[in-house]
C-alpha cells in the first residue's frame, strides 16, 4: 500500500441534463475548472450506455466483460478524476443501476447518456501527489502515487 495526503479544495454541485454524455461532460468540467484530482458521488438515471462488469477471467492482463444497457436505469455511483502526466483528466466511475428486478454494477464506459437528470457532488482534492497512466503489466489506466 502507498498513500499521499491532502485536503478538500473546491466543491462543485453539478446537474447533468437529459441526453448529456456523462463522461464527456464530466471531463469537460474537469478541463474547464482545471480539476487535477477529485472524488465524486452521483445519483439519477442513465438512458443507455456501456459497463465493464469485471474481467471474463481473473488473469492479468484482464479481458473486460462488456455489457450494454438501455431503456432508462436508476443509478448511483462514485468515482475519481485524476490527471495523467499530460494533464488530461482520467475518469474512473463505478456505478450500480437498477431497472425493475434487474441490477447491474460495474465500471461506466463510453458514451453513456443521462436519462432526465444526474446530480453529482465533485470534491476537488488538493495537495495529493498522484497521476493516472497505462500500467504496462495490466494494460489498465491505474493510479500511481508519486
Amino acid at each position: 500500500m502507498k498513500y499521499t495526503k491532502g485536503q478538500i479544495g473546491r466543491i462543485f454541485m453539478v446537474k447533468f441534463d437529459h441526453k448529456d454524455i456523462f463522461l464527456e461532460k464530466l471531463a469537460g468540467l474537469a478541463k474547464k475548472e482545471k480539476i487535477r484530482s477529485a472524488s465524486l458521488i452521483f445519483l439519477g438515471a442513465f438512458a443507455e450506455g456501456d459497463l465493464v462488469t469485471g474481467p471474463k477471467k481473473p488473469v492479468i492482463p484482464p479481458e473486460p466483460n462488456k455489457v450494454k444497457f438501455q431503456g432508462g436505469w436508476e443509478v448511483m455511483g462514485l468515482g475519481t478524476i485524476f490527471s495523467n502526466r499530460k494533464g488530461e483528466p482520467q475518469i474512473h466511475i463505478h456505478t450500480s443501476m437498477g431497472k425493475k428486478e434487474k441490477v447491474l454494477t460495474g465500471c461506466l464506459r463510453g458514451k453513456s447518456k443521462v436519462f432526465l437528470v444526474i446530480e453529482a457532488l465533485v470534491l476537488e482534492l488538493i495537495g495529493i501527489k498522484v497521476a493516472k497512466d497505462i500500467d504496462p503489466q495490466t494494460g489498465l489506466n491505474l493510479l500511481k502515487i508519486l
